[in-house]
């Protein structure tokens, strides 16, 4: 059997030729998943809640995917001008999920929202806009293609990340216009841009494998090496995820 992936999906409201609600998720991240033998099980907002332990149940690890901004009233902060689309359907579904999880004690792999939603859950707080918060010379939200890679972050030494990369800094793709403002207290940076933006957080008290990065390193995976950053990443979650599996 392969090993089972919970994947948070969005939904999109008017959608398609009849202009009525779809569930939305960029292909590559099955597709990234499906390369280290992980099956995706796709868990949406629409789902009733009964229906999330039922399914987490059988999976062996969970993916937090990007999306939209995180509600500021969950990190008890008002809305500020910056904040774009927030869908609180999809924060209140996949907080509930990622509790889940925890309890569950399998792997989680948080990318870009998935990041900022665990910091949120773990009782961290974000900018809402870093343009205006937190102003830098290095542009969060690139206009270059999305496998294009544009700034640099420096990995943590002694971070589970930098075990798994294998390298001091990395070279990461940037899509992303809130970050992370108040790590959450059991959360520790494990890289960092230049301007302090954090990149990668991780959990060092939690039992099994947790990382959170704020680039997409599904976006480069299909084209690199196997000794590429983003790959060992996949490749590190996929041993974890294959090691949950063998335990059940």
């Amino acid at each position: 059997m392969r090993p089972l992936v919970a994947v948070t999906t969005t939904v999109v409201t008017e959608a398609g030729p009849y202009h009525r609600p779809q569930i939305a998720l960029y292909a590559i991240y099955v597709e990234s998943l499906e390369e280290y033998g992980l099956s995706s099980v796709l868990f949406t907002p629409v789902h009733a809640r009964a229906s999330f332990p039922a399914l987490l149940d059988h999976c062996h690890g969970l993916v937090l995917t990007g999306g939209e901004d995180v509600d500021p009233a969950l990190y008890g902060e008002e809305p500020m001008p910056g904040l774009g689309l927030v869908n609180r359907a999809r924060d209140d579904a996949e907080l509930e999920i990622l509790r889940l999880a925890t309890e569950r004690e399998i792997p989680i792999l948080a990318i870009c929202r998935g990041l900022q939603l665990m910091n949120v859950f773990f009782g961290g707080t974000l900018y809402q806009d870093l343009t205006l918060q937190h102003p830098s010379s290095i542009r969060h939200v690139q206009t270059e293609p999305w496998e294009r890679r544009t700034h640099p972050a420096k990995v943590i030494a002694g971070s589970a990340l930098a075990g798994i990369v294998e390298t001091e800094e990395l070279l990461i793709n940037s899509f992303h216009h809130q970050g992370i403002k108040t790590i959450a207290p059991n959360l520790k940076a494990s890289a960092v841009a230049a301007d302090g933006t954090v990149e990668a957080v991780e959990a060092p008290g939690y039992p099994s494998w947790l990382l959170g990065v704020q680039w997409h390193p599904e976006r480069n995976e299909a084209m690199a090496t196997d000794t590429d950053p983003d790959r060992r990443i996949f490749m590190a979650f996929g041993r974890a995820v294959a090691e949950r599996a063998g335990e059940s």
